[in-house]
């Protein structure tokens, strides 16, 4: 099977394959491991969709705000490009960029939280930025050694964890990432737990070498105060 067949996960993800392609994906699904995780993966931001949209209605000042920070933003949706050309990386990193935008606002509205267009920027960057590392097919697969998941690690460094079934963190608790560069750990993100598959984008690069961890901690904390509940092999 060609290698561009593991390109098709966001799009087929997201529906946006022709016949052919779609049939094609399917065959080759049924016998490949990692692109059932990467699609079980990408299918959580269209679940977000489902639950977020029982919630209340958005305040109309929200509405305009974000309308108007978007009409300001320069372009930079990528064009799909023809089916069957080598750009198909590029066409569904946007599928998936447009998929993590629309599962953003859907979530301002129903949870009613900040309107800053500067904060909803970057939480739509790494939104956008995880969905293309777990569809990169020369990201590498880093198991842990404690824990259920794995971390992706894309050429560049750049890195999601993927936790499968973590209980969501205790009341008043937050769980935080970690990337343990020769012993020092650097927080790399924070995250409640959803009780299914958590995928959280990684602040820092990962290194040959480094360990990615989780704690359970009260808040932002410089440096770990309990024992990883979560931790990888060195990647």
């Amino acid at each position: 099977m060609e290698a561009g067949i593991h390109e098709l996960t966001a799009g087929y993800a997201l529906d946006a394959l022709d016949a052919d392609e779609r049939r094609a994906f399917e065959e080759h699904l049924e016998g490949c491991e990692r692109c059932q995780e990467e699609l079980a993966s990408l299918w959580q931001t269209t679940e977000a969709l489902a639950i977020a949209a029982s919630g209340p209605a958005p305040r109309g000042e929200l509405r305009g705000r974000i309308l108007d920070g978007a009409r300001a933003e320069p372009q930079t949706v990528v064009p799909f490009a023809p089916r069957r050309s080598r750009a198909v990386p590029a066409a569904l990193a946007g599928v998936a960029a447009v998929a993590a935008v629309v599962a953003l606002a859907v979530g301002l509205w129903a949870l009613g939280v900040s309107n800053d267009l500067d904060d909803a920027r970057s939480a739509l960057d790494r939104e956008r930025e995880a969905a293309a590392i777990l569809a990169d097919p020369d990201a590498r697969s880093v198991a842990l050694q404690s824990g259920a998941g794995r971390v992706v690690v894309n050429e560049e460094g750049r890195a999601v964890l993927v936790l499968d079934e973590l209980e969501a963190a205790p009341e008043s608790k937050t769980y935080v990432a970690w990337i343990v560069e020769g012993g020092t750990p650097v927080a790399a993100g924070a995250f409640a737990g959803r009780d299914d598959r958590d995928v959280v984008g990684l602040d820092g690069t990962v290194d040959p070498g480094d360990v990615v961890a989780v704690t359970v901690e009260d808040g932002p904390v410089r440096a770990p105060t309990t024992p990883p509940i979560v931790q990888s092999i060195p990647a």
